[in-house]
């Protein structure tokens, strides 16, 4: 119990943890991810890491919920910022897709989802917290800029589910390095998806609040 004690007292904040795995994911890539390193880089054992963790995937999971608030507190950032409506979504955008092959918050992601086949209820609830607020601020974009006359009308929340759908596959193939799918051009055809059915014809704008389409 003493031993159990001074490994609590002398453990590094969880936050810390996370900030380090988020770390050795984007140096190392994540198959070298493991307990024992990632015990090593903060000075803990393995048994201590899994006796606030749980399991890899308890660490796994927090780690993506560390990097997902800080994309999401810059994603709010970038949304309540000036600009356009459709400046703000094509941010939104910018945000959304990977950096590039091997991106490191888009390699948890692929991972958490590879174990969702055993995940448990709880572990489901939490991921699904994480998209709901990728939908929300989608959703509330759409919105406001169909009331500015932005946008044509559109059912924002099927939509956004639509879009976000368009944007996982994109990132998918750019986040595994898929030939003919670098970044610039999953940019570009989103971009041009977004004209084709976002776009009001010219003189159509109301400013008017939106309903259902």
């Amino acid at each position: 119990m003493a031993g159990t004690n001074r490994a609590r007292k002398n453990a590094p904040p969880r936050e810390e943890v996370l900030a380090t795995a988020m770390a050795m994911i984007a140096e190392r890539g994540l198959e070298k991810l493991t307990m024992a390193a990632l015990g090593r880089e903060v000075g803990m054992s393995s048994g201590h890491l899994l006796y606030y963790f749980r399991t890899k995937d308890e660490v796994l999971l927090g780690t993506l919920e560390w990097s997902e608030a800080r994309l999401g507190a810059e994603r709010g950032r970038l949304l309540a910022g000036r600009g356009t409506a459709r400046e703000r979504l094509d941010a939104y955008v910018d945000l959304y897709v990977p950096a590039g092959h091997r991106d490191p918050h888009w390699a948890l992601w692929h991972e958490v989802w590879n174990r969702s086949f055993n995940a448990d209820e709880a572990g489901r609830d939490r991921q699904a917290v994480i998209e709901s607020a990728w939908h929300r601020d989608l959703v509330a974009l759409l919105v406001e800029g169909m009331s500015r006359g932005e946008f044509r009308r559109v059912e924002p929340d099927r939509f956004a589910v639509r879009l976000r759908a368009l944007l996982d596959g994109f990132s998918i193939h750019v986040a595994v390095g898929m030939r003919g799918a670098d970044r610039a051009q999953v940019l570009a055809h989103v971009r041009e998806f977004l004209d084709d059915t976002l776009r009001q014809p010219q003189g159509t704008g109301t400013g008017r609040e939106p309903g259902p389409a």
